[in-house]
């Protein structure tokens, strides 16, 4: 008896890998199928802000979202035929398993563990891993932010043998390198600004500092009695919060 064709088998691509940065071995994880299609998305937040009289908001950027990759995986331990990836051993398993009379034994959640455990908390770093998804010409870094499972075929016994796992990935930045990139953002480093037409303070605030209710630091370092009141070519102090 021969396991049933996959039905989200379509092509022999090589395998997606989930690459687990923090140990040295095992750190290879592939999947038993890859995925129908990935999500690649990322955001950018805006603040708004009115001053008094005018119609309509003024947007003002504050900063980069981080990347996110989200895709679906399929397990399947009751029909996996052929197309079943994974670790040699996994694939041996799955091939004897849908020869054998009875191809229900083997528990769908000893291979979706491997990737939903991938958001405990290290013992060293206190925190999750720091993954690299890798497959074809795709390479993203990041943590595993979600993981959701669902069951949907089960063995006589009640244990699960088919699952489909929703995942996100989130881009992974080291805060040293973060800070590198972006020294003129840094609340914490006193600055001087050249005002021209159109400032207000509540626009400083939020490129300095990311929060336009800080306003009123820079009023104050620059005793300013009418804060809407900025003359251009003024020098205005951005004091460190």
């Amino acid at each position: 008896m021969k396991g049933r064709s996959n039905p989200y088998f379509s092509a022999p691509l090589a395998k997606m890998c989930i690459v687990n940065n923090s140990v040295k071995a095992g750190k290879e994880i592939y999947v038993l199928y890859n995925p129908e299609s990935y999500t690649q998305s990322r955001s950018v937040r805006y603040g708004s802000a009115q001053g008094l009289g005018q119609d309509g908001e003024a947007q003002q950027f504050l900063g980069g979202g981080a990347q996110k990759l989200t895709f679906e995986l399929f397990f399947d331990t009751f029909s996996a035929g052929e197309e079943a990836g994974g670790t040699v051993a996994d694939s041996n398993s799955l091939k004897k398993n849908a020869l054998s009379v009875s191809p229900d034994k083997l528990d769908v959640r000893d291979y979706t563990k491997k990737i939903y455990n991938l958001m405990t908390i290290n013992d060293n770093t206190h925190a999750p891993p720091i993954l690299t998804v890798a497959w074809g010409s795709l390479s993203f870094t990041g943590v595993l932010t979600e993981c959701s499972q669902r069951f949907t075929k089960f063995n006589e016994d009640g244990n699960p043998v088919r699952a489909i796992l929703n995942v996100t990935f989130t881009e992974y930045i080291a805060p040293a390198k973060l800070a590198k990139a972006n020294p003129r953002n840094s609340p914490d480093t006193s600055k001087v600004r050249t005002g021209k037409t159109g400032d207000a303070l509540w626009s400083l605030s939020a490129e300095a500092y990311g929060d336009v209710s800080q306003w009123r630091s820079i009023a104050n370092a620059n005793a300013l009695a009418n804060p809407r009141l900025l003359k251009s070519g003024e020098m205005i102090n951005i004091p460190a919060i």
